[in-house]
């Protein structure tokens, strides 16, 4: 019997261990995976083991009551054995740390990094933020973050405005491929909508020049956005895992649905997504607010005429719906410990939507446009990666990336008066970019090196057709941009050296090579050029400069010297483009690259895990800059274009700007689990006008702040905050806006200004049987009416918000 029994007890801790041989750690908050977690024995001080993509460790080589330490970047340190993960069920869970010294992992480096090893400001966008604040778009994602302005002409879009800048002069970066083409323009820009909410991890942005890692248009900032990831298992058998989510909001009637589903092995991992989201026109605030706001008429063609239609709803912002679709599908394997490769295909498209901002503009009481719109907009990526993690002379880890896009997008417009009142114009542009990226780090000592070479290709080809809406008959129109190639080449070096355990130097190096090579024979029947085809070539360097400096155990300084260009693109050289006030844009092939040079000094200071301060503080030039000007094509400053006489401009390297600014970041933690946070930036932009003068720089956003009272527990949060964005007068209102007072409240002199304006949100989050969350939450509860600054359409009214999502 004893002996029966005792057989017993060792198979039953045979079993046990077995059953404990594979750990599977996940975070307490949101339920999900905790990647490159260490495990160490108190035991065996020589033994540790990181866990996988998943989550997933294995515990072989651990004894039943060795005391063991979990730890992992960003959460707290555990202790326990086998016997008490057994008792768990072989899941062990972290809770996140409250305060740490800028504890999370960031992308902008081109190498995963914490924040506290970097001399410039940066931050974060992870998915606990996300499922709570419920943005609709990946431009409502990364306005969420508190610091970045996002500026919309059309319920589509989204365009991010960073320390004064914008555009093309802010760099788009998708799992280490850059989204910028040569056809980015000055202009607001609304691709970043493109992106699937749904599908971002996390979001990581790098305030400043960022030249050095990423080259050409990162001027303002580095927005890198991350993907779901593929992870591997330790599981015999091929694990399944997913996310299914479905949202709805009342202010525009939102649909939005996403599942994403992931199958899991040692050697291999298969990641599917699907979202489709369909939103319908926009409703504004119905307090307060410019009446000029209110959206009273629209333009509808009825038996071949275009008639005004007096709206029924002026609080209903007609012709504002959009829908979209987002697919992407990621294959990876493990060839071995040390080598990963990965396809990863991403597809975007989104429907024909309008331009609301040109919809609602009048002239002489009329509206100027009948027809403005986009036409659908496509995006495909697909991007080939391999890894190998191993030390070799030249490095320890390697990273090749090998990428294809194809954007497509057009813009279909006609006039409601005038002589192209019957004229519907379409151009449609499509860009083939081609990219490869390979990237080297070694690590010896206290000195890390980070060194790459960069080669990107785009070509472009653009198309115009017009027609007669009264008899169908074809009218030759001009094409947008010329046939045109855009390369570059680079090769950029990165150095950083703990010079003790307190004081970090880091420095680096860029040399870039760009040429355009570009044909303008499409547009010879419509504008006299002095030459059709054209080559211009250059080259640029980028440095940088950083010290960090920590003090003390939670306070940390930091300082930053650094600069950032950006490559003349097609739409600076080529762009042909008619301006309502009888302008138009001529191509100007002697152009060269525009510089930024920045100065940044910061600290983060935290104070008995109860405190927590980051501020920013930066000033940046804007040199030899590529602004639009008055210009001369052939001897003319003026060209006949459809019978109309025009003034000449192009864009030249003409001009100067400068932006200053603060960034701050407060967090206070209170007792049971309350906490106050603040979020705040102010900038103040200038720029050099034609004649000299100076006026406030158009992409300088007023200062807005965010401060909310929360509530958190890793099973249900609640957050009630404000949104506070300042005015703008009308005296400190860019030349270039005040030339659109359609988009403008006015003041007690009639002059066009952005008033202040202030939202009161709330949201909540439950998760309840471990697998399901429910969020909620009501977004502007006073129904302000208010337009952002450089907006077209007006923020959306009180809107009632609820999201369910399952993971599995």
């Amino acid at each position: 019997m004893f002996q029966k029994y005792f057989a017993f007890l060792i198979l039953f801790s045979f079993q046990g261990l077995v059953f404990a041989q594979v750990l599977k750690l996940k975070d307490l908050d949101s339920f999900l995976p905790i990647k490159e977690a260490v495990i160490e024995s108190k035991r065996l001080k020589q033994h540790a083991v990181i866990c996988d993509d998943s989550g997933h460790c294995d515990m072989r080589g651990f004894r039943e009551f060795d005391e063991l330490y979990i730890s992992a970047l960003g959460y707290q340190t555990r202790t326990t054995n086998l016997s008490e993960i057994r008792t768990l069920g072989n899941t062990f869970y972290l809770t996140s740390l409250f305060f740490e010294l800028n504890p999370i992992a960031i992308s902008v480096s081109r190498w995963g990094d914490q924040q506290k090893n970097h001399s410039a400001k940066t931050i974060s966008i992870i998915k606990k933020q996300k499922d709570l604040l419920l943005p609709q778009t990946a431009a409502d994602l990364l306005g969420a973050s508190g610091h970045v302005f996002i500026q919309k002409s059309q319920q589509g879009g989204g365009s991010p405005m960073i320390r004064g800048f914008s555009s093309n002069r802010l760099l788009y970066v998708v799992d280490g491929v850059r989204m910028n083409t040569a056809i980015f323009r000055a202009g607001n820009l609304h691709n970043l909508i493109s992106l699937d909410p749904f599908a971002i991890e996390n979001i990581d942005v790098f305030f400043g020049p960022g030249s050095v890692a990423f080259g050409s248009d990162a001027i303002g900032g580095v927005m890198s956005f991350n993907t779901l990831q593929t992870a591997f298992s330790q599981e015999k058998k091929p694990t399944v895992s997913g996310r299914a989510t479905s949202r709805y909001s009342s202010a525009n009637q939102e649909q939005s649905h996403h599942f994403h589903t992931q199958i899991s092995h040692k050697r291999w991992a298969i990641l599917s997504s699907f979202s489709t989201q369909n939103y319908k026109d926009l409703r504004m605030g119905n307090r307060g607010g410019d009446a000029s706001y209110l959206r009273n008429f629209y333009v509808q063609q009825i038996d071949s005429a275009d008639r005004i239609i007096q709206n029924k709803d002026p609080l209903l912002q007609v012709n504002t719906a959009f829908k979209q679709i987002n697919l992407m599908q990621k294959i990876a394997f493990k060839a071995s410990n040390h080598l990963k490769l990965e396809l990863a295909l991403h597809y975007s498209e989104i429907a024909a939507f309008d331009r609301y901002d040109r919809l609602i503009e009048t002239q002489n009481g009329l509206p100027v446009s009948a027809v403005w719109q986009y036409g659908p907009q496509k995006w495909f990526m697909g991007a080939f990666s391999l890894t190998h993690a191993k030390t070799h002379l030249l490095y320890d880890f390697l990273s090749v990336k090998l990428a294809q896009q194809d954007f497509e997008e057009s813009r279909i417009d006609r006039n409601f008066s005038g002589a192209n009142r019957f004229r519907l114009r379409t151009t449609k542009e499509q860009v083939a970019a081609y990219s490869s990226n390979v990237d080297f780090r070694k690590i010896h000592g206290y000195k890390r090196f980070y060194y790459g070479l960069e080669w990107v290709f785009n070509d472009v080809n653009s198309e115009a057709q017009g027609r007669d809406i009264r008899n169908n008959n074809s009218i030759p129109v001009a094409v947008r941009y010329p046939q045109a190639k855009w390369q570059s080449y680079a090769a950029y070096f990165n150095f950083d050296y703990k010079l003790n355990n307190a004081l970090t130097l880091q420095s680096g190096l860029r040399y870039n090579r760009f040429r355009i090579a570009s044909d303008f024979s499409k547009n010879l029947p419509f504008y006299t050029l002095a030459e059709t085809k054209n080559n211009l070539q250059s080259g640029s360097f980028a440095a940088s400069l950083g010290l960090i400096y920590k003090a003390k155990k939670h306070l940390q300084l930091r300082a930053n010297l650094s600069n950032g260009f950006r490559l003349p693109n097609v739409d600076d050289l080529g762009k042909t483009f008619e301006f309502v006030n009888q302008t138009v844009v001529v191509p100007n092939p002697s152009l060269q690259a525009e510089y930024a040079y920045n100065a940044e000094t910061g600290c983060f200071y935290s104070f008995k895990d109860r405190f927590r301060i980051d501020l920013s503080v930066y000033y940046t030039l804007l040199n030899n800059a590529l602004v639009r000007r008055d210009y001369q094509l052939n001897g003319s400053d003026s060209l006949l274009v459809d019978g109309v006489l025009n003034r000449v401009q192009a864009i030249q390297n003409a001009a100067q700007a400068t932006v200053y600014g603060l960034q701050l970041d407060a967090e206070v933690k209170l007792p049971q689990d309350f906490f106050i946070n603040l979020k705040a930036n102010y900038q103040k932009g200038v720029e050099e006008m034609e004649d000299g003068s100076s006026s406030a720089s158009r992409h300088a956003a007023p200062f807005f702040a965010t401060a909310a009272f929360e509530y958190r527990l890793p099973t249900f949060q609640w957050r009630l905050y404000g949104i506070y964005n300042g005015q703008i007068r009308a005296a400190n209102l860019n030349v270039e806006e005040q030339a659109k007072p359609h988009l403008y409240a006015k003041d007690k002199m009639g002059e066009p200004h952005s008033p202040a304006w202030f939202t009161f949100n709330c949201k909540v989050l439950y998760r309840f049987y471990a697998n399901w969350t429910i969020s909620a939450g009501i977004e502007n509860i006073f129904d302000a009416r208010y337009r952002p600054y450089s907006s077209g359409i007006v923020a959306p009214g009180r809107n009632f918000v609820i999201q369910m999502q399952l993971n599995f």
